[in-house]
Formats: C-alpha cells, structure tokens, sequence
C-alpha cells in the first residue's frame, strides 16, 4: 500500500532544530517524509530539499514594510521565493509547516488533505519588547497569521497561553504540543551532605541580554548558602557573555562557573551531575511571560528539582508536577532567598518528583498531539 506523502517545511537548520527533529523522528516510519529547510538532510526522510545558506525568510524589504505591501514584502523574502520556486509543481498529501514564516509557502502548495501549522511562539509578539519592530513588523506578522494560519486544517503551539492568544486574536483551535525532551532512562544524583560540598545549581541556554542572567549570578553572590552555578550558554551575544563573566569574577568565592555548551544529545546526562535547575525569565516580552521553555522538560529528564520565576505557564506546572519552587517574583531579593531556603531534604523530595514525572512528561507521550492533528488530516481525506 503506498504511504501518504508530508513534507515538513522549516525555515531552521532542520538537524540543529530539536523540535524539527521530533516531527521527523515520529512521522518518518508512518509517512514517507521530505523535509526543507537549512543544512543537510535529518536521518529517516526520502528527500530533502535544502535552502541554500545566506537565504532567510525574515529578510523583508523595508520599504515594502513602510508602505504596508505585505504580501509583496512575505513572496520577496530569499528563502520563501526560493522555496516557492524550488518545490513548485511537487505534490504532497499533507505539509507540516514550522513558524509562521512557512505556513503561505504551505498553503500555496495546496497539498491534497491540508496544511498543518507549528508555531513555536506568537509571531506577532516576537520582539514586541523593541518598540520599532512593535510598530513595524508585528503588523506584517499579524498578516500573515490573518490571510493564511487561518486557513491551516489544524494548529498546534508550544503554550496553553500562546494558544489562547493565537485563539483570541485570530479565531483559530491550536492544539499545544509542549517542548519536551525525550525520555532519558536516568536516575537522580544523590545530593551531597553538607560536609560533602554544596548543592549544585545549573543552568543551561543562550547567553541573551533579554534573558537576564545576571539576576542568577546576584542571587548566588548573595546567598549565604552553600551552593555553586555552572553555566552552560551558547555565545548568541558575545559581548553580554562576557559582561556575564566580569560579573562573576567580582565574587571571591568563584562560586559560578562557566562551560562551553554541551550538545543536544548529550545535554540531560551532562545535567544529571547537578542539584536545582534554574530557569528565571523576567518578562520583557510576550513570549516570554508565556514561555515554557524546553529547558525546563531537559531539568526534569536529568532529575533535577528546579526554581522558576512566577511565569504562569512555568509556575502552574512546576508547583503541579512537585518538581520545584516558584520565586515570588523577579528580584535578586527573593530569588536569593529562595536560594537561601533550599534544604538538602527539600532538593533530594524534588528530584524524586522528577524522576517520578519524567516519563509522562517527555517527547514520546507529547508528540502524541502533532500524531492525531496529521492522522486526521490523511485519515480524513482518504476517507
């Protein structure tokens, strides 16, 4: 019997891209799978139709911005019009189209049951913090969410309060399918004695200002506590990184410490060695307040207890799961304090919740949701 044809579309480095990787790893046995997208082909897919590097999808024409030609601004972008050209006249039964940037390229195709669109964040609050790109851009975006998300046969998101924006705004149904990490066979780290060495806190992700990692280095320089940071970040910003290092050096306990980031695939076990995950966003934008961010399922993989800022989606869950305490809000004040407040006892009660979760919470039950949306899509149109 022939398989149904799914093309995933992603404007990413589609190997580097573990949510990308996800969709491919659980559609690759089931359908046969083309994927486009940047760099070289993901294992498992009878094709792959790849983006020349230098292209982007977001390399919009000012002017055509300024003058609010949106649809003239999107088909002009490199990586779409090279897209367009390059997958023009082929057919597929179903597209998986990644961020908004891909769902008119999917659309266009016109595949046989349906477009089915993943959006890793609200597009059109992307960098709403940045007053000009609010004024400019987040109405392009808003156009593209109008004139063709809406007319996706299905939608999934990474947040319950993302969907529910996406719902508000433009009518659609988006299922979420949360950034969870896949399954690791782990147990949790025996937590020191106190005579044996402090507890290991950690933190893994990019070095962004935004992102305010200086609130974690001032909150162990204060805390009376026995207790270290290790930091792993990718060098998205190179100069903050190192205003992040001269701001740990002014500790003379040394007690943070910085690491080269670790490879995907490698990450949760290099993780399992710690105590606390930390993940505190202040929220200087909409996605962020919203964010669940995937480093908060690889925390729970690696067994880990974790301390969160009062994000809504973070804090309801992590005070659900039993995995972790929520910080009042975002001042070094309290988030010292919660660092002070952590007992032995306390950390060794959350990593067992960890560990007791981390089945439920990984990749292979989340994916269940991208399963169904792309199952009804070909089941119904075979029908």
């Amino acid at each position: 019997m022939t398989r149904a044809t799914l093309l995933v579309l992603s404007f990413s480095p589609i190997v580097a891209d573990a949510r990308v990787l996800k969709q491919v790893e659980l559609f690759k046995d089931r359908y046969d799978v083309t994927t486009c997208g940047f760099g070289p082909a993901p294992a498992g897919v009878v094709d792959h139709v790849e983006v020349p590097a230098g292209l982007s999808a977001t390399d919009v024409d000012g002017r055509l911005i300024t003058a609010r030609w949106y649809s003239r601004a999107y088909w002009s972008t490199s990586a779409v019009a090279w897209a367009r050209r390059s997958l023009r006249g082929r057919r597929f039964d179903v597209v998986l189209a990644n961020d908004v940037e891909a769902v008119p390229v999917a659309v266009g195709l016109a595949p046989t049951y349906g477009v089915h669109a993943d959006l890793h964040e609200y597009a059109p609050a992307q960098h709403d913090e940045n007053a000009a790109w609010k004024k400019r851009i987040a109405p392009y975006k808003a156009w593209i969410c109008r004139r063709y998300v809406t007319r996706a046969a299905s939608v999934t998101t990474v947040a319950d309060g993302i969907a529910a924006e996406y719902r508000r705004v433009f009518g659609v149904e988006p299922g979420v399918v949360t950034n969870a990490a896949p399954f690791h066979d782990l147990q949790p780290g025996a937590v020191p004695a106190p005579e044996e060495g402090p507890l290991r806190l950690v933190h893994s992700g990019v070095a962004q200002r935004k992102r305010r990692l200086d609130l974690l280095v001032d909150a162990v320089h204060a805390t009376p506590a026995d207790v270290t940071l290790d930091l792993f970040l990718m060098p998205n910003d190179p100069a903050h990184l190192l205003e992040l290092r001269e701001r740990a050096a002014a500790d003379p306990r040394g007690r943070v410490r910085f690491h080269e980031p670790v490879a995907y695939a490698q990450l949760v076990e290099t993780l399992n060695r710690y105590d606390v995950g930390l993940a505190v966003f202040p929220f200087v934008n909409f996605n962020i307040r919203w964010s669940l961010p995937n480093k908060l399922f690889d925390y729970v993989q690696a067994r880990l207890g974790v301390v969160v800022g009062p994000s809504p989606e973070m804090a309801g869950r992590v005070e659900q799961w039993g995995v972790g305490v929520v910080s009042p809000d975002f001042s070094v004040e309290s988030l010292t304090e919660v660092l002070t407040s952590l007992d032995r006892e306390t950390v060794r009660g959350l990593k067992e919740s960890a560990h007791a979760r981390a089945r439920e919470l990984s990749a292979e039950i989340e994916v269940a949701g991208w399963e169904r949306a792309v199952d009804a899509l070909v089941e119904g149109g075979a029908a």
